[in-house]
């Protein structure tokens, strides 16, 4: 409750400080609106259904794209982590791949894909599945060599103790990449639909909409709001289940 309490109090904060400087003359009012003319228009927002599809299309797009980067990155980690001849043969390739941004593949995947929520959500897998990718591996290097090595006392096959011995052991790892990759799914989504439009609708072609139509700035930062939402949401969500789900386990930092 202490904890909510600071929380509640540092978002108090942060609106009375905005609202000042919103309502000073410092900066015009159509270049950055107070918190009280923003929550007037997100409220409106809120009933309107084309907005509402919006907002579901990224949210869709978002559970799509970490679902999708944690099946692949996931028993990818596992492979790379445990066959050190693999991860020694791919590494070069890895790392050349993973710096590069996914926004400066897009003129790429349209050519690939098309405009199309398609391309948004591979943009986003893309992104998002270094951070699971790289936990595992991590997780699969601090595993204990002494429960490997019972587990194969017993006459456990290698890949029954990679499933049974490894994967548990690196499950908090895991945890916390996914949540890193969650945040990076939104942030790539968004921008691709702010960058490319046409991706099959989302917060990011709202804000785009609302930017370069009438410049609306209290719209853009309403729909600017509700992503942050969405990704504080996310976030504490998949926090609290790491919590419940592993919660004999320390880990509540990660490799991106």
């Amino acid at each position: 409750m202490r904890a909510l309490t600071r929380g509640l109090l540092g978002v108090a904060g942060f609106l009375v400080i905005w609202e000042l400087f919103g309502r000073s003359r410092l900066v015009p009012a159509e270049y950055l609106p107070p918190p009280s003319v923003v929550g007037v228009e997100l409220a409106r927002l809120l009933g309107d259904q084309a907005f509402l599809r919006d907002v579901i299309a990224t949210v869709l797009a978002l559970l799509i794209a970490v679902g999708l980067s944690a099946g692949i990155a996931v028993p990818l980690g596992l492979v790379l982590g445990s066959v050190p001849a693999v991860r020694h043969a791919t590494r070069a390739v890895v790392e050349f791949l993973r710096p590069i941004p996914s926004v400066a593949l897009i003129p790429l995947a349209i050519l690939v894909l098309g405009i199309g929520p398609e391309l948004k959500i591979t943009l986003a897998v893309y992104a998002a599945v270094w951070p699971i990718l790289f936990n595992t591996i991590y997780a699969l290097d601090e595993l204990d060599p002494l429960l490997v090595e019972t587990a194969r006392v017993f006459g456990t096959g290698r890949v029954r103790v990679l499933f049974s011995v490894a994967l548990p052991s690196s499950l908090p790892f895991v945890l916390t990449g996914i949540r890193l990759a969650a945040t990076t799914c939104l942030v790539v989504l968004v921008s691709v639909e702010l960058l490319a439009g046409g991706s099959g609708g989302g917060l990011g072609q709202f804000i785009m909409d609302a930017r370069s139509g009438a410049g609306r700035m209290d719209l853009v930062l309403a729909g600017t709001v509700v992503a942050g939402v969405i990704g504080f949401a996310v976030n504490e969500g998949l926090e609290r289940a790491q919590r419940r789900w592993v919660a004999w386990s320390t880990v509540t930092g990660g490799r991106s």
